[in-house]
């Protein structure tokens, strides 16, 4: 019986008739660093298969606890969310598709099966790949049990410069949250929140995910505003897929609103308390990749 691929005008192209696989790539991060743009760009490939709710969360649900209580909120949204952007845009969403939403959301998780039938609508000529932001932060032993699952995986990991990354970060979870920090004390205690480092420790994470995988793409964040068609031709070349046409290239994706800026005196302290990290970036990457990270 032949294999049939539908293609929805919302969702990813899905193969009902798919088996379950690992993911031949992934992306790392960092969080606020261009993550949600190269999946909106991949997501038109057609040798990509990227889930439909994208972040996976796989290894740190397994190696940082602490991450566990806010997956479980992701599944259980992720689901709706999917379902509503269909009714809203007026797309019928095909049973299989619904049926493959309800069955990888529901009952045992977050084992090595699993994780493979995420993948398994991805049709036979596409790469299946999973967007993680949150994987660059993995302890030592989780970046080995990832190497030891997916040995041969393709890793791309995107660099933003750290006080601008934090920055972002502060300003999302400040909405997210409700808060607008009244006095410069305040947006003191905000800056120094360690949750800021937890995403873009750079010094650790870099060593840790270079040492496993030594060909993995790195790509500092200022490139994608100056010269968005050369990080697509490095991404497809590094995946060795083939050339596409991307549609809002150079359209930010979840971009900041105005608004809501940490005065000088938060931004100098900032830029004081991670200078180390930036240090590290110029070891690691060199001066000329530092040059583009912002």
């Amino acid at each position: 019986m032949a294999r049939v691929i539908t293609t929805l005008a919302i969702s990813p192209a899905f193969d009902p008739a798919g088996q379950p696989r690992k993911p031949g790539a992934l992306c790392i991060g960092a969080q606020k660093a261009g993550t949600s743009w190269l999946a909106q760009m991949l997501g038109q490939h057609p040798q990509v298969w990227i889930p439909p709710f994208k972040e996976v969360q796989y290894f740190n649900h397994l190696h940082i606890p602490e991450h566990r209580k806010w997956i479980g909120w992701h599944y259980r949204n992720k689901p709706q969310e999917i379902r509503q952007r269909h009714v809203t845009r007026k797309v019928e969403m095909p049973p299989e598709f619904d049926a493959y939403l309800s069955a990888v959301t529901s009952g045992r998780m977050f084992h090595n099966h699993w994780y493979k039938r995420i993948f398994a609508p991805a049709p036979l000529h596409a790469m299946p790949m999973d967007f993680t932001p949150e994987y660059s932060g993995l302890p030592d032993e989780g970046v080995q049990a990832v190497h030891d699952f997916l040995p041969k995986a393709r890793v791309i990991y995107l660099i933003r410069h750290p006080v601008d990354r934090a920055i972002s970060q502060l300003r999302m979870n400040l909405r997210r949250e409700k808060r607008t920090p009244a006095t410069d004390a305040d947006w003191l205690a905000e800056v120094s929140n360690p949750v800021l480092d937890e995403r873009g420790d750079y010094a650790a994470y870099l060593p840790r995910w270079l040492a496993r995988y030594p060909d993995m793409l790195v790509i500092p964040f200022g490139r994608i505003a100056r010269a968005p068609h050369e990080v697509m031709d490095a991404v497809e070349a590094y995946l060795e897929i083939g050339p596409c046409f991307y549609g809002n290239l150079t359209q930010k994706v979840f971009a900041n609103p105005a608004g809501l800026m940490p005065p000088p005196q938060a931004v100098a302290a900032l830029e004081a308390r991670l200078a180390p990290q930036v240090q590290a970036i110029r070891d690691l990457m060199g001066e000329d990749f530092v040059a583009e990270i912002r």
